[in-house]
């Protein structure tokens, strides 16, 4: 089933060398019987692009015609991605502020270790998270997202780690009937790239929210609330099998203090291949979430 995204969106021609259906939202005018869900994605990564690559890489595996509209935050302009990108493919919240949606996601950010007020674009985000109540049917938070999302819906605030957590982490399920992890199995491997966490005694004060996912090293995974419109998710399984790999060099470029990602190259050595071993998992989680919460 297609993507349906802008024309001339760069990602495009990769999506489509990769055999995923990608068809110009111009062309919906002749496809309005199709039962076409409507993604919002507020895309608050550096990377813009490689974000887009690989959110519509997963959500092209839930075979359902989707319709992807990029938000960008408007308080903040991106160091790290063409003002010509951001004005030709991404909307504003004043653009979309008046539409429904059938889901919304919200992106990790590069500002986990500044306090929430601190963000530049943070009374913006908190507009957009109070829209998503009335105007999105389930909103996925993702690593700073969900931390962000939690702070401001629950009052959860996150903690600074002692170092960094990054790498490929074993998982345990704790809700066996959530459908976000339907085909799931104990054990299961995802990513993580943060400094900051929640604590899961902080979660489990509030009524409202399950502890669906977690690791005994990288702490709680997934949290949903009980009426299901709210996912959040502190890792990152919608990653490509290299972006851990470019993170870590990057920063060693930088000089930075970085440990190479756990459970990640082949043989735990950074000159060899890394191991793709959430691929399916990330697959799963998207596909998920489409068809059972939207």
């Amino acid at each position: 089933m297609p993507i349906y995204t802008k024309a001339g969106l760069p990602v495009n021609e990769i999506l489509k060398k990769e055999k995923i259906q990608i068809i110009d939202e111009n062309e919906l005018n002749n496809n309005l019987s199709e039962d076409i869900l409507q993604i919002a994605i507020l895309n608050l990564m550096p990377l813009k692009e490689d974000t887009e690559l690989q959110l519509l890489r997963k959500l092209s595996k839930s075979g359902k015609n989707i319709k992807i509209t990029f938000i960008n935050v408007t308080s903040y302009i991106s160091k790290t991605t063409s003002p010509v990108h951001m004005e030709k493919f991404y909307s504003t919240f004043n653009d979309v502020k008046d539409k429904f949606f059938d889901g919304l996601i919200i992106t990790g950010a590069p500002v986990e270790q500044m306090d929430f007020e601190q963000v530049i674009y943070w009374e913006e985000l908190k507009k957009i998270m109070k829209w998503s109540e009335t105007h999105a049917k389930s909103t996925l938070y993702i690593c700073w997202g969900a931390q962000a999302g939690l702070y401001y819906h629950y009052g959860i605030n996150k903690h600074l780690l002692n170092s960094k957590l990054f790498g490929i982490f074993s998982h345990k399920i704790d809700d066996k009937n959530s459908k976000i992890l339907y085909g799931f199995e104990d054990g299961f491997k995802a990513p993580h790239s943060r400094h900051t966490t929640i604590y899961k005694s902080d979660i489990e004060k509030i009524p409202a929210l399950d502890i669906v996912a977690e690791s005994d090293k990288a702490g709680v995974f997934i949290i949903e609330n009980k009426d299901k419109k709210e996912l959040y998710v502190t890792g990152h399984l919608e990653y490509a099998i290299d972006t851990l790999d470019k993170e870590y060099k990057r920063d060693l470029s930088k000089g930075l203090n970085i440990e190479m990602p756990e459970n990640y190259y082949k043989e735990n050595n950074s000159s060899e291949e890394p191991l793709f071993s959430w691929k399916d998992n990330g697959d799963k989680l998207y596909s998920n979430w489409v068809n059972y919460y939207l």
